[in-house]
């Protein structure tokens, strides 16, 4: 249970990020609103705020979190972008994600 409640934890962090980065991106490259960039800010403090929910060292849920910010910018590619990943981008979305499980919950001494 604890690694699919980090999963979705980092999940929903990585598209609190992803959104504060993509409504700048329309506004400097797709010419829309100004005021997109302010759902862009706070979409970006929920990104932070979510980062700080994680039971461990800050170092260690950005290095994992890294992984699943992969992954979900991979589906944001097929679902926003409307580009269907490669097998490669699929390859490489399963070893970061496999990069975070180890990260996240390999045994550690007390």
């Amino acid at each position: 249970m604890a690694v699919l409640k980090s999963f979705a934890l980092f999940a929903l962090t990585a598209v609190a990020e992803i959104l504060g980065c993509y409504l700048p991106w329309l506004w400097l490259k797709e010419g829309k609103s100004i005021l997109l960039l302010l759902p862009a800010a706070l979409s970006l403090a929920t990104f932070a705020w979510l980062l700080t929910l994680h039971p461990t060292a800050a170092g260690r849920v950005y290095a994992a979190y890294g992984g699943v910010y992969i992954c979900v910018a991979v589906l944001w590619l097929w679902a926003v972008d409307g580009i269907k990943p490669s097998w490669w981008d699929l390859a490489g979305s399963a070893v970061a994600v496999t990069g975070m499980l180890i990260i996240m919950f390999a045994p550690r001494p007390a």
